[in-house]
């Protein structure tokens, strides 16, 4: 929803380069960026990740939601490193030096959330957040993320939606129950309200926030606890 300010636009015309999402994450900054990439080094980084459909009805064609996935952001760091080069050449022993230390952590990262999901049964590996931000991290370590909103937060969902979505957390017992940390926490109050589930805390999605969840290694290892500490009640 967030429209760029003219202070906004100065800003990145002062910029030496631009790095950005893509996949209509940015949404109205689109425009904005596409202006900018006539002038200026303007990158996005999920380029040649390969991404996935969204439902037929939403705004774009892909979920943005890529991070969610520490396998493609070993994809994800080399496109960020990639750019850095073509903005600053000299600096390209640097880059590429730094890409492989991150790209090491972000093989542990996932190592370790692999075992940690391998240890709660597949039949409990079932989670409600807020709005449908995890499909890619569902696709890796086989869970079943289920939402009352899709990717986009823009729709609301119908009484309908809601109504399947609870009768399926009784039916199937599901204990994960999460708000998230950039949405309004009604509905998944409401949800959880009247199945007698309690809701199991906050997961990161489309932020950081304060540690431990202020870098990305950070907020993943945190999700990662937080969701298997959930499956396993």
């Amino acid at each position: 929803l967030y429209k760029a300010t003219a202070g906004d636009v100065k800003k990145l015309n002062e910029a030496d380069l631009i790095l950005y999402n893509g996949l209509h994450l940015e949404a109205k900054m689109s425009d904005v960026l596409a202006k900018l990439s006539k002038t200026r080094f303007v990158a996005a980084v999920s380029e040649t990740i390969p991404v996935e459909k969204r439902l037929p009805f939403e705004e774009s064609e892909f979920d943005p939601h890529v991070w969610t996935d520490p396998v493609l952001m070993t994809t994800y760091a080399q496109n960020v490193a990639n750019a850095l080069i073509q903005a600053d050449p000299e600096g390209k022993t640097y880059y590429q030096q730094r890409l492989g230390n991150y790209q090491v952590q972000l093989k542990k990262l996932h190592s370790d959330a692999q075992a940690a999901f391998n240890a709660v049964p597949a039949a409990k590996r079932k989670v409600l957040t807020g709005h449908d931000a995890f499909s890619y991290m569902g696709k890796r370590y086989n869970i079943e993320f289920i939402a009352p909103q899709g990717v986009n937060n823009e729709a609301e969902p119908s009484a309908k939606q809601v109504a399947s979505i609870i009768r399926q957390i009784k039916r199937e017992g599901i204990k994960a129950v999460f708000t998230e940390n950039i949405k309004d926490t009604r509905m998944v109050d409401r949800i959880a309200k009247e199945t007698g589930v309690n809701v199991s805390g906050k997961l990161y999605s489309d932020a950081l926030g304060g540690a431990p969840a202020n870098t990305y290694i950070g907020m993943y290892r945190y999700n990662v606890k937080a969701l298997t500490d959930a499956m396993k009640k």
